[in-house]
C-alpha cells in the first residue's frame, strides 16, 4: 500500500512538472497576440476612388498585416530558441518596422478617408492650422506639396507632443522619416498604388481627390484626443 501511494504521489508530481511546463511555454508563445486586418469595404462607391483600386489596397494592406504576424511569430521562435543574437533575428528584426508601420499607416489613411463636409472652423484643429501655418490655405498648400515630392512615400501632418506644434512631413517607404513621439492626425499614401490604377502618373488629381474625401470628424479627434493625453501626464 505504502509503494502504490509513493507511485501515484511520483506520478502527481510529474504530470503537475509537465502541466506547469506547458503553461509557461504557451504563455510565452502568446505573449504576441495577433493582428487583425481591419474592414475598410465602407469606403466603396467613395467619390474620385474607383472600387477596383480600393479592392487592391485593401489587398495590399491585409499582406501587411500578414507579414506583422508572421514576423512576430517567427522571432518569438527564434527567442524560444535562444537564437535571439543570430542573424536571423537581427534581419527580421530590422524587417519588422516595415511591416508594422505599413499595416499601421494603411490603418491611418483609411481611416481618415470617407468624409464629405471641410474642416470646421470652430474646431481646435483648425485654429491651431491657422496658427502654425498662417491661415488654412497656407497648410494645404504645403500639405499638397509635400505629397507632391518626388519618390515613394507617405505626406502626414504631425502634432509635435512637447510643443503642440505641427508640421507637414515626408515619410519615405514606411519606416523612415517619422517625428519620434508625434502624433500622426491625417495621413495621406502617396505610393503608386494608391492611384497610379486610376491616375496613372497624375498625383495632382488623385491629392485632389484626396482632400475632397477626407474624414475631418476623424483628424479632429485625432487633434483633441493627442491635446487631452498630454494634457493628463
Amino acid at each position: 500500500m505504502k509503494f502504490k501511494w509513493t507511485l501515484l504521489l511520483f506520478l502527481a508530481a510529474i504530470f503537475l512538472l509537465h502541466s506547469a511546463q506547458d503553461m509557461q511555454h504557451a504563455q510565452k508563445t502568446n505573449l504576441t497576440a495577433e493582428y487583425i486586418a481591419k474592414d475598410y469595404s465602407y469606403l466603396y462607391g467613395m467619390p474620385g476612388f474607383a472600387d477596383a483600386l480600393l479592392k487592391m489596397h485593401f489587398y495590399l494592406y491585409q499582406g501587411y498585416v500578414k507579414n506583422t504576424n508572421l514576423l512576430l511569430s517567427r522571432l518569438r521562435e527564434l527567442e524560444l530558441q535562444d537564437r535571439d543574437q543570430s542573424y536571423d533575428y537581427g534581419a527580421l528584426k530590422r524587417r519588422f518596422g516595415w511591416e508594422w508601420d505599413g499595416m499601421r499607416l494603411h490603418e491611418f489613411y483609411f481611416e481618415n478617408l470617407g468624409g464629405h463636409e471641410p474642416l470646421d472652423k470652430s474646431t481646435a484643429l483648425f485654429q491651431k492650422i491657422g496658427k502654425d501655418f498662417g491661415s488654412y490655405e497656407a497648410w494645404k498648400k504645403s500639405f499638397i506639396s509635400t505629397g507632391l515630392m518626388r519618390g515613394i512615400g507617405w505626406a502626414i501632418l504631425y502634432r509635435d507632443p512637447e510643443t503642440g506644434r505641427l508640421f507637414n512631413t515626408w515619410i519615405n517607404e514606411h519606416d523612415l522619416g517619422h517625428l519620434s513621439g508625434g502624433n500622426p492626425l491625417l495621413v495621406m499614401d502617396v505610393f503608386e498604388h494608391a492611384y497610379i490604377t486610376q491616375y496613372g502618373l497624375d498625383r495632382g488629381k488623385y491629392i485632389n481627390a484626396f482632400f475632397d474625401n477626407i474624414d475631418w470628424t476623424k483628424v479632429a479627434k485625432r487633434y483633441d484626443d493627442a491635446v487631452t493625453r498630454d494634457a493628463m501626464q
